[in-house]
């Protein structure tokens, strides 16, 4: 089962390389933030494999929860701060 998780955390790490690129390279700004969003999306869950793979997942899932939480604010900020700024 250790081998099944961690070969599906390598295949979401690879969707993170994926996600990197559009947020690097993307047509417009929104779909730059979106792309950073997903980036932590998958990185959360990567943490979550993490925990089942060490069999630590209470620790995990607190890593976890703070780091969606810094995603959000992080996300909500972005785009708050390009509607002040007029660039959406």
């Amino acid at each position: 089962m250790d081998s099944f998780f961690l070969y599906l955390g390598m295949g979401l790490f690879t969707l993170v390389f994926l996600c990197l690129y559009r947020s690097v390279f993307g047509p417009g700004v929104l779909n730059r933030i979106a792309a950073i969003s997903a980036i932590g999306t998958k990185t959360l869950v990567i943490l979550l494999l993490m925990g089942f793979i060490y069999n630590r997942v209470e620790m995990f899932i607190d890593i976890s929860m703070v780091y969606a939480l810094l995603n959000f604010i992080g996300t909500i900020t972005a785009a708050k701060y390009l509607e002040m700024k007029g660039e959406v």
